[in-house]
């Protein structure tokens, strides 16, 4: 018989450890009765968690690793900018939970009920926003730290904001309702999901808007001239 895959391995300890949590209370559930409705050795549960809560939010771990690694090998890939990677990256956090809604609805049901891992979501959201703030730093030099600070915690609000309204409810929330709200989001900071074309003449003349960012201004200028 062919052994397990360590994605498979973890998938069934979370899947056991919600329904525990589910029957049992978070505080009543033991880290052995975890791995032995999972069948997992006690060990193996430790190999790929430090705890209990750790296996409530290991998606949230996974993916924060996946998108640091994305955007820092490019988040301008497929000609997006990196406002607009920012929010793709977002996009892709919300298509990790909608993919598979009921998981994620107990997982939040569990997190409702236990204030510390109230406490820990409000670090992983931390988590995503700062991520956000560092890639817009790097990525637009010379952008003022307001703006980087102010477009993060907005791109993350907005996907708390959505993800909720699937996970509190019973239907699913189709991606375009976060995809669209990114659009407006980025009206509002004076920013285009696609950047703006100029003509390559010998004299160019551009306009923004009052309220767009000095580094979106320079990188336009830069990526056009």
């Amino acid at each position: 018989m062919a052994e397990a895959s360590p994605t498979s391995s973890r998938n069934a300890v979370v899947a056991a450890a919600l329904d525990l949590f589910a029957a049992h209370g978070f505080e009543a559930t033991s880290v052995e009765q975890i791995a032995q409705a999972a069948g997992v050795s006690r060990s193996t549960f430790f190999r790929q968690f430090g705890g209990k809560d750790d296996v409530v939010f290991s998606d949230h771990d996974v993916l924060l690793a996946h998108l640091r690694q994305k955007l820092t090998a490019g988040g301008e890939s497929a000609g997006q900018n990196p406002w607009a990677a920012a929010c793709a990256a977002s996009v892709d956090v919300f298509r990790h939970f909608a993919a598979e809604p009921e998981l994620a609805r107990r997982r939040y049901a569990v997190v409702r009920q236990v204030p510390a891992l109230r406490d820990r979501e409000i670090v992983t959201v931390f988590q995503y926003e700062r991520l956000f703030d560092d890639y817009l730093r790097s990525a637009l030099p010379g952008l003022d730290p307001i703006d980087a600070v102010a477009f993060s915690a907005a791109v993350t609000a907005v996907h708390n904001h959505v993800l909720r309204r699937l996970l509190r409810g019973t239907e699913d929330i189709p991606e375009s309702v976060l995809t669209d709200a990114y659009d407006e989001l980025m009206h509002r900071f004076g920013v285009h999901p696609d950047g703006e074309q100029a003509q390559n003449d010998d004299v160019v003349v551009a306009t923004f808007p009052r309220r767009m960012p000095m580094a979106e201004v320079v990188r336009r200028l830069r990526d056009e001239l």
